[in-house]
């Protein structure tokens, strides 16, 4: 049992990551080869959280890049809580190809969605660099 002074623990993000989109099974993958996971203390309205996800994905749709997985599912879900508070979160990949965001509840206990996007790769400056 947590004291007072514990700070609360952190929720199995590995474990909420069922299938509520297609991006859920690599991003649970990322958590298991060692990725950073940062869920936000506090809350954000409905109309941010959706309004950035739904410019995310027009974006890469008008551009068909960077790749993303679970981000079409991820926009249809949160339309679903509109006037809610949400919480976020983010999973990093160890090898840094993939980055997820994670839409929750406002109290953070269940997981809305998750979409994930491929990084690009882009020449480190001592490759790009010529005599």
């Amino acid at each position: 049992m947590a004291t007072e002074d514990e700070p609360p623990s952190q929720p199995d993000i590995a474990a909420m990551l069922t299938n509520q989109t297609s991006a859920c099974k690599p991003a649970r993958e990322a958590i298991a080869a060692g990725a950073e996971v940062k869920v936000a203390d506090g809350e954000a309205p409905h109309w941010m959280v959706a309004g950035i996800a739904a410019t995310r994905l027009r974006r890469s749709l008008k551009r068909g890049l960077p790749e993303t997985i679970g981000l079409d599912e991820t926009v249809e879900i949160l339309a679903r809580h509109r006037g809610e508070q949400l919480r976020t979160g983010t999973i990093d990949a160890a090898d840094r190809l993939w980055f997820f965001n994670l839409y929750f509840d406002a109290t953070g206990t269940e997981l809305l969605a998750c979409s994930g996007v491929k990084r690009s790769r882009r020449p480190s400056t001592k490759d790009s660099f010529e005599p």
